[in-house]
């Protein structure tokens, strides 16, 4: 089983070819091709790549599935015996990738 391991959105994934992935949100139509650069490590058959920090030519290709929004999150402040409160919600901009293809170099 091929695997990469991939940087975006400050954030590490292990990705697998044909797996859905869910990351922070890409400026991208639904149906548009991504290519990730920022490939940190590579592994299947012959063993594993690592990077330092990322692996020379190797990238992957995702295809963007859909833009969508994360669950809301509460954001509650209460200062004791004050009659002080404030609640806030927040829901981040998620974009869903179907990874196509890992290429190594």
């Amino acid at each position: 089983m091929t695997f990469a391991v991939i940087r975006t959105g400050g954030k590490q994934y292990r990705v697998t070819p044909n797996a859905l992935l869910t990351v922070e949100k890409l400026e991208a139509e639904p149906g548009a091709t991504v290519t990730f650069h920022d490939v940190l490590a590579l592994g299947g058959e012959a063993g594993l790549t690592l990077g330092a920090p990322t692996v020379p030519g190797a990238s992957v290709t995702a295809t963007v599935v859909k833009q969508a929004r994360g669950e809301k999150v509460l954001i509650l402040k209460k200062r004791r015996r004050q009659n002080s409160r404030r609640k806030r919600g927040h829901r981040q901009d998620l974009t869903v990738l179907r990874i196509a293809d890992i290429a190594a170099a």
